[in-house]
């Protein structure tokens, strides 16, 4: 048996009545006559040679066994087009269709979840790529092309390729289990060098032959954040931590804050930033404004 195409209109006619459960309700909805919903479903039933409602018994159309298994693919069809036609009018208005975002491993986590699901509510049409990444492998990823955005911290430096704008800053803090010899008051200068430090390595090249805040040449070399979170709680050495990614762990006492004479903490600025050869589209900018925001609002960021 050749089975007919139906048409996207008696697909959405289809999924009005199943929804609604009656023909004057999906008339009502559609703003059609309830004699054309009822000719296009007795049409769209005649091009697949299925019966898609019982009408026999009810005063209500009932969905058969045939209508069931048709109905997922009906509205997977007519969400497609939609989404078609959204991203369409997207790219009529400029909007970018994809974009890859590589964040900064010390942008705390709240700040990052918070605005991709903002984005994701504005800009459901455009494709996001999500990287997580530490020092340089951030820049790398632009330089590369790996990536059309990022949110990166100050050890990229002044690279001739890329464009930046501040987004705002995080307070780095030398941390320690309480159980930790370093942990006890009036630590001695030079003291932290004979003691492991956990230390975030760059899982690049970019800062290679580069230290930032090393003190001790006792160290362990990790490329995950959480896994030096994890490590510090132990008591397996000390580290410098993002404020707010600690600030649970020392408001229970589960780490302390170091009060080291050398000072090993630093405030770590974020910039967003895109190669120069590139322009920033509506999705893109809009990140960009959003992580600003984001951490001027973190209220875990900073000391005090």
């Amino acid at each position: 048996m050749k089975l007919g195409e139906p048409s996207l209109d008696q697909l959405r006619l289809f999924l009005a009545v199943a929804e609604h459960g009656s023909f004057g309700g999906a008339a009502k909805s559609m703003g059609r006559a309830v004699s054309a919903v009822s000719y296009g479903i007795a049409q769209m039933e005649a091009q697949l040679g299925l019966t898609l409602f019982d009408r026999e018994g009810s005063r209500r159309p009932v969905l058969t066994a045939a209508g069931e298994g048709l109905l997922v693919e009906a509205r997977a069809i007519a969400d497609g087009v939609d989404a078609l036609l959204a991203k369409a009018r997207s790219l009529h208005a400029g909007q970018e269709p994809s974009l890859t975002l590589v964040v900064d491993v010390m942008m705390p986590g709240d700040v990052t979840a918070h605005v991709l699901g903002e984005f994701r509510r504005f800009f459901p049409t455009c494709a996001l790529t999500l990287r997580i990444e530490g020092l340089g492998a951030v820049g790398a990823c632009l330089i590369e092309g790996a990536a059309d955005l990022a949110i990166g911290g100050p050890v990229i430096g002044d690279e001739p390729m890329l464009e930046r704008q501040a987004v705002g800053e995080v307070d780095l803090i030398p941390v320690v289990a309480p159980s930790h010899p370093l942990a006890r008051a009036g630590v001695a200068p030079g003291e932290s060098r004979r003691h492991l430090q956990l230390v975030l390595t760059d899982r690049s090249r970019r800062t290679e032959g580069r230290e930032f805040s090393v003190l001790s040449p006792l160290t362990w070399r990790l490329g995950d954040l959480g896994a030096k979170h994890s490590l510090l709680r132990e008591g397996l050495g000390w580290g410098n931590m993002p404020r707010g990614m600690v600030a649970g762990d020392l408001a229970s006492g589960a780490l302390v804050e170091l009060d080291l004479p050398e000072k090993p903490g630093a405030h770590y600025g974020l910039n967003a930033m895109w190669r120069r050869d590139t322009r920033l589209g509506p999705a893109a900018s809009w990140l960009v404004d959003a992580f600003k925001e984001g951490l001027a609002r973190c209220p875990d960021l900073m000391p005090g």
